[in-house]
């Protein structure tokens, strides 16, 4: 008895540590203008899906997006952090929440541009956009599509 209460224990503690270790990359650390509206409503959507929210007004997101290494032509007007990817865009949580599950050998993912209808850039009727997963070449695949 005293032996199944241990391994018992064991679990709840490795439970537990792999919990705090989701807490930690379930922070959304941002870089945007402060001058750029649909970053911060594209912030509100992280956040409304239950990540923590960090936000740094940069005024050079080109650079900062540069110095922190997601490639120039998949630029947007903001890049994140999550856990050890990069975020670039206005990526939908639910493809954040699968990226962090999943844990491919990648860079991060990107939404290119500001497509009409992604969480930020909220359009009726827009037209269907895709988020890449970008390796670590800079090379790209779909990853999902909306």
């Amino acid at each position: 008895m005293a032996r199944k209460f241990s391994i018992l224990l064991a679990a709840l503690a490795l439970g537990t540590a792999g919990a705090a270790l989701a807490q930690t990359a379930s922070t959304v650390e941002i870089y945007k203008s402060p001058y750029c509206g649909c970053c911060g409503k594209w912030a509100e959507h992280i956040a409304k899906a239950g990540f923590s929210v960090k936000t740094h007004e940069v005024e050079d997101v080109p650079g900062t997006r540069r110095k922190l290494g997601m490639p120039e032509a998949l630029g947007s007007c903001h890049t994140a952090k999550v856990g050890s990817y990069l975020i670039e865009g206005h990526v939908p949580a639910e493809d954040i929440r699968r990226l962090l599950k999943e844990k491919p050998k990648a860079l991060g993912l990107a939404v290119p541009g500001m497509p009409q209808g992604s969480p930020g850039m909220d359009v009726p009727n827009s037209p269907p956009y895709e988020t890449l997963l970008v390796q670590r070449d800079g090379s790209t695949r779909v990853f999902a599509k909306h």
